[in-house]
């Protein structure tokens, strides 16, 4: 393998791993912030528990996300380096950005969050509960403008090979950044709902501890419920957006080869898309159904492959079915959403054994979808790496395939450590479980409540 597909492999599997993390913190701050904000209003002591439980799963997550981004960093670097010396002047700011607003405002909080309950009032501590919250949105900002960038690239010039920017306004909010960001941020909610929700229903049907996890699942719930169908609208939009500004990552991800003259496009559920020959085998078509997915009409017009040089086509096979599976999770989610909604109106919701192992099932599928959108992203604008300007194989490191092998395999092992000991901390606290006996500190009683100790 050349230098380039050893980066690209190097590059794509750090960000699998690294794009877990955030995308559950994102999501469990918001959780935590709703939490603390009904502790403080209802005094209930139960949401200071919850509190207290679910913030060191967000503590464990925020740590590791931030390790195996780190590496992110160097392999712009390290692996493209001409890509970042083109790109500098756009890149460079908004990472700064992300640094100066999201992580130092993440950082400068957490501290409270996790040890100020005997140090700061109450009101200060959900202050910063919703300032780590904020600044972890701000990390998926300014994350996703410098990728939206990269998809559609906006207001900069191009000087002796080298964007240099004319509008960061522009360049910021860039026609791809506002679906890309809401997206995202969705997927993160979303995930955290059921990533949140799965732990629930399993203790619940364990048996262990049922009065904080059904309260914790309800929340989950509600939060999950609230985003599945957002979901399925965004990502409508976002379909639209990357119509009209990426046509080819569009044709790639519907394998549609021949722009459709007369009549609709068909939309292709399933087909294996065979590149060399230019057309897909064992394909079942829906009729016109594509046309009317992408510009609401049924006759609508949808460029084909075979438009674009096949030199700058991206691999349609892998990115029509992660696509798919991406896809085919937000609809399952829906679903289960829809089933919730059934069995809440019923009041069922805690006594279907069967509704609670499909929440454990389902856990880990918003992590795996939001792994298949970003490649299905990335996949998809290849062969570039500025969309339509700058060639991937034209931003790499001009250095040996052995040193991106040693390194790949460095990166592997040092995955490995950081894997073992994730899962290690994680299931020993979901062992240990809620403390539900600890005195609430003084400082943190919401005014006129009563500790459980000095009721008795």
């Amino acid at each position: 393998m050349d230098v380039v597909s050893l980066s690209r492999i190097q590059f794509g599997l750090t960000t699998a791993f690294h794009i877990i993390f955030p995308t559950l913190t994102i999501g469990l701050a918001v959780y935590l912030m709703v939490i603390e904000f009904l502790w403080l209003r209802s005094k209930n002591e139960i949401y200071y528990r919850m509190y207290r439980f679910w913030v060191k799963i967000f503590a464990i997550h925020f740590a590791v996300g931030v390790v195996s981004g780190i590496t992110l960093e160097f392999e712009f670097g390290t692996n493209f380096a001409r890509f970042s010396q083109a790109v500098a002047n756009v890149m460079a700011p908004l990472m700064a950005y992300e640094g100066m607003t999201a992580f130092f405002l993440e950082a400068g909080f957490l501290g409270i969050m996790l040890f100020g309950w005997k140090r700061v009032p109450a009101a200060i501590h959900f202050l910063a509960t919703c300032l780590v919250t904020i600044g972890a949105s701000l990390s998926a900002f300014w994350i996703m403008a410098a990728n939206a960038w990269m998809q559609t690239p906006a207001g900069y010039q191009l000087v002796d090979g080298k964007f240099l920017v004319t509008d960061f306004g522009e360049a910021i909010f860039n026609p791809a950044f506002p679906t890309h960001l809401i997206h995202m941020l969705v997927a993160s909610y979303e995930t955290a709902g059921f990533a949140v929700a799965g732990i629930c229903a399993y203790f619940l049907l364990k048996k262990k501890n049922v009065n904080f996890y059904r309260r914790s699942l309800s929340l989950a719930l509600i939060m999950a419920a609230l985003c599945a169908p957002l979901q399925v609208i965004i990502g409508d939009l976002k379909g639209q957006n990357v119509a009209k500004y990426q046509p080819t990552k569009l044709a790639a991800m519907e394998a549609h080869w021949e722009t459709n003259t007369q009549g609709g496009a068909a939309f292709i559920p399933f087909a294996i898309p065979d590149m060399a020959a230019e057309k897909n085998r064992f394909a079942v078509s829906i009729p016109n159904a594509l046309s009317i997915l992408i510009t609401h009409s049924l006759e609508g017009q949808i460029q084909g492959l075979k438009e674009f040089p096949k030199e700058d086509r991206p691999n349609v096979l892998v990115t029509f079915w992660t696509f798919r599976g991406m896809v085919a999770i937000g609809f399952l989610f829906l679903l289960v959403m829809i089933w919730a909604a059934v069995l809440w109106w019923r009041k069922r919701s805690f006594e279907s054994p069967l509704f609670l192992k499909t929440l454990v099932a389902v856990q880990p599928l918003g992590f795996i979808a939001t792994i298949l959108g970003w490649v299905t992203a990335e996949m998809g604008r290849q062969p570039w790496v500025v969309y339509g300007i700058m060639r991937t194989s034209d931003g790499v490191s001009p250095i040996a395939v052995g040193n991106v092998i040693w390194s790949l395999i460095l990166f592997m092992i040092f995955f490995a450590i950081i894997v073992a000991s994730y899962f290690y901390y994680t299931l020993k606290t979901l062992r240990q479980g809620p403390d539900l006996s600890s005195p609430i500190p003084p400082i943190q009683r919401p005014a006129g409540m009563q500790s459980s100790n000095e009721a008795v």
